[in-house]
């Protein structure tokens, strides 16, 4: 068998495709072999015997399965972040989430009667002012200024 390298090159030319994309039908090699001229290969893409193959593209199957597992909320890990804490999550967000618990947390120890009411006032207002990081330092925050409700 000979080379068909001038006949590719003749027709990706003329289909204006690269070399690559040419497709020689193995059952009519002989014609192709015989065929010298720009003339004789349009014939033969007219007869079929030489096609230009489709373009190879990208598949979205891997994105469309990756876009459904962040749908569930997956794939949000440590790992996959990037940016800063208050990128995810906004200092308001932040203080909302914090003050919310804060003030949770002291309505039950009111509710249960744990500390006074004036205690509840004091330590409202407290919160309100970003004196305490958590329901926990809170809590320390009681335990050494003695404020527990005396039984």
């Amino acid at each position: 068998m000979t080379s068909l390298k001038s006949q590719k090159r003749l027709a990706a030319q003329i289909l204006k495709v690269g070399q690559d994309r040419v497709w020689i039908d193995p059952n009519r090699i002989e014609d192709v072999e015989v065929a010298i001229t720009r003339e004789e290969i349009r014939k033969l893409i007219h007869e079929g015997a030489i096609k230009p193959l489709k373009e190879k593209g990208i598949s979205r199957a891997r994105a469309r399965i990756i876009h459904q597992k962040k749908k569930k909320g997956l794939r949000c890990g440590p790992g996959s972040r990037s940016g800063s804490v208050k990128a995810k999550i906004s200092k308001k967000e932040a203080w909302m989430k914090k003050v919310r618990a804060l003030r949770k947390r002291l309505r039950e120890l009111k509710a249960n009667k744990i500390i006074t009411e004036s205690t509840y006032r004091k330590l409202y207002t407290m919160v309100k002012s970003g004196r305490f990081t958590s329901a926990a330092d809170m809590e320390r925050f009681l335990k050494t200024h003695d404020l527990w409700r005396k039984r």
